[in-house]
């Protein structure tokens, strides 16, 4: 159990702001201050995502472009056109955990972990890099606006005044002000990845306190069954295979190389928690968040462990694929 602990913190941390959300949620002057200093890491998390992504990364690689299409085409089309279907169902069609479902299909794919996974399995690490960081770019303006072309925020149609000025200022802005400065500290932040690294995870964990008390309050985990959760955790579960198998199959069928396959596959079929918790808290400001981000949450568990496994199976494949060169060579 231990080492389980130490492998696993930063979930096992996750999981605690829910359990410490559960039984010591704040709320009143507490919660407020609390709900600045969030909006303050999260407005951080957006410039040093704009300050550490180096533009030469993304010029390397945006030659690339038939990769970098499929893998945004998969993000933004293919998921939330899997997300509709899913919260036709009746019994998520008006409820915050549809509306939770169908935010987690139209977010932009994780960075780390795709280029991580990527590297692991043996695939190709600049396209990969590219990709995950284009899909992440795109998403500050595409997220936003399928919000508003897919359902309600709030009782009118579309994303509220208001939101789209709390998504300029708390997110975009931050982020093009860490492009502008990234040639001045874009290499003393790689240098001090710690900083960088406690400010993303720092403020996810203060998202989810923040978003997970307010849910506590409102008496989300009386109206969530068991009933509910093994749903959410079903979907999710189908959502990542039917991606995975869309994503590397019809890869395949394309005509992309071994390599390309895998990049193509960790980046097009995860889910940026790192940018949807902060999102949420902006789009969906003044409702149920916590039912909202929960099937994020579990989703960024799943795959993260589904993915682990499948790089470790493509970079065993690769090394028998490797020896039987050899061998014929």
């Amino acid at each position: 159990m231990t080492s389980f602990i130490k492998r696993e913190w930063y979930t096992t941390a996750i999981f605690g702001m829910v359990a410490l959300a559960s039984f010591l949620p704040i709320s009143g002057e507490p919660a407020h201050a609390f709900s600045l200093g969030t909006q303050a890491a999260v407005t951080l998390l957006f410039f040093l995502h704009g300050a550490r992504l180096s533009r030469d990364v993304v010029l390397a690689g945006t030659t690339h472009w038939r990769l970098h299409l499929f893998v945004l085409a998969t993000t933004f089309v293919i998921f939330p056109i899997l997300g509709l279907i899913v919260v036709a169902l009746p019994s998520l069609a008006t409820s915050a955990l549809g509306t939770g479902i169908l935010f987690l299909c139209v977010l932009p794919s994780t960075v780390q972990s795709s280029i991580a996974f990527t590297s692991i399995a043996g695939g190709n690490v600049p396209a990969a890099i590219c990709s995950a960081s284009a899909s992440n770019i795109l998403g500050m303006f595409l997220t936003p606006l399928l919000v508003g072309l897919l359902f309600h925020t709030q009782d009118n149609s579309g994303i509220p005044l208001d939101a789209v000025e709390s998504i300029l200022l708390q997110l975009l802005a931050p982020f093009v002000l860490g492009q502008l400065i990234q040639p001045l500290i874009g290499q003393w932040l790689g240098r001090h990845k710690v900083l960088t690294q406690i400010v993303d995870r720092g403020s996810i964990l203060m998202v989810v306190y923040g978003a997970f008390s307010e849910a506590s309050i409102s008496g989300l985990w009386h109206s969530l069954s068991i009933g509910d959760l093994t749903a959410i955790l079903a979907i999710d579960v189908v959502l990542l295979s039917i991606v995975l198998c869309f994503t590397y199959f019809v890869s395949s069928w394309l005509k992309f190389n071994r390599e390309d396959r895998i990049a193509i596959t960790f980046c097009g079929s995860k889910k940026s928690l790192a940018s949807g918790a902060p999102m949420a808290s902006v789009i969906f400001a003044g409702q149920n968040i916590g039912s909202i981000v929960l099937p994020l949450m579990l989703f960024h568990q799943i795959q993260l462990m589904a993915c682990a496994v499948l790089a470790r199976r493509f970079a065993s494949s690769g090394r028998e694929i490797d020896s039987e060169l050899v061998k014929a060579g």
